[in-house]
């Protein structure tokens, strides 16, 4: 196999309690990547679709960083170079994962040409090599869903331990982006270096009941336990009508909203899919009241990931 083409979703990371943990795969929404082999060893991007304003050197984009961390790990030199065409239909600092979707579908695509050395949760230490180069930090919590699809927990970052979840399957989530950019690399800078006891602890009781809630199906326990006061609380200042949104899709059925990774985007998670088209409804009306541009989305929760389309 010379040429493939994969496609990776977008991502929501943290899923409220969960900073840098936790994360869930979107269905409707994600990066598209061709690789091809060249003659010529080494890596080049030949076009970026969507965002051609994205470096196109090697040593700088996201995905070729994380396929030569890949490359790093082998065994055997490569006697072939790789080309990528990227196709970005995650808008970057939409805090949808669009880093984490570029450099999952990478390893993936590099990963299947090479006719799979590595499995396929082995891919996301390297693809926290693409994070690392985007924002300074190789979180996982991105990477994690985008490659194995579902609900994944960073169990341990050293050494990396990710585990898939369980969750029902009926569960949709609804997203809303408010066309406007927050680097991730920003919105970690303005969060507290310290975090008082009692709300590390309340932290930490969220992250086990919302594990625990998805696991049962309790949806009360899940909604219950979709409370962060770790990021939310300061973040939420960098996202306009952050809390008129949240109290919208509270109003409209939701189990729980809060930012979606580092945002502007917001989710919100519902137990069937006419709730999130009214959630979908209900932020669509706010930010049309306010004369703020916003895509929103509708989705399940994609069980896959990283997956071959052609």
């Amino acid at each position: 196999m010379d040429q493939i083409k994969v496609f990776a979703p977008a991502t929501v990371a943290n899923v409220g309690c969960g900073f840098d943990i936790l994360g869930l795969a979107l269905n409707s929404v994600g990066d598209e990547l061709t690789v091809r082999k060249t003659e010529t060893p080494g890596l080049t991007i030949s076009s970026i679709h969507g965002a051609e304003y994205l470096p196109k050197e090697p040593e700088k984009n996201v995905a070729t960083v994380a396929v030569q961390a890949l490359i790093d790990a082998l065994e055997w030199e490569l006697d072939f170079g790789l080309d990528f065409e990227l196709t970005k239909k995650v808008a970057p600092g939409s805090g949808l994962g669009s880093s984490a979707s570029s450099s999952a579908a990478a390893v993936f695509a590099v990963n299947s040409l090479l006719d799979e050395p590595f499995e396929k949760k082995e891919l996301v230490q390297f693809a926290m090599m693409g994070e690392k180069a985007a924002s300074g930090v190789a979180h996982a919590d991105n990477v994690a869903p985008s490659i194995l699809g579902g609900f994944t927990l960073v169990r341990s970052y050293s050494p990396l331990d990710v585990i898939k979840l369980d969750y029902p399957k009926e569960l949709y989530v609804t997203v809303v982006h408010p066309q406007i950019e927050v680097k991730t690399s920003d919105s970690k800078k303005i969060l507290r270096k310290d975090i008082p006891l009692h709300d590390a602890i309340t932290q930490w009781g969220n992250v086990g009941g919302l594990v625990a809630g998805l696991a049962k199906g309790d949806y009360d326990l899940i909604g219950r336990s979709l409370v962060d006061v770790v990021a939310e609380p300061v973040r939420s200042m960098l996202i306009p009508y952050f809390n008129e949104a949240k109290e919208a899709a509270l109003n409209s059925g939701a189990l729980g909203c809060s930012i979606s990774g580092s945002g502007p985007s917001i989710f919100a998670l519902t137990t069937n899919f006419e709730q999130a088209e009214e959630v979908a409804k209900a932020f669509s009306d706010l930010y049309r009241e306010h004369s703020i541009d916003a895509i929103v989305y509708v989705s399940s929760v994609n069980p896959v990931g990283a997956e071959v389309i052609s």
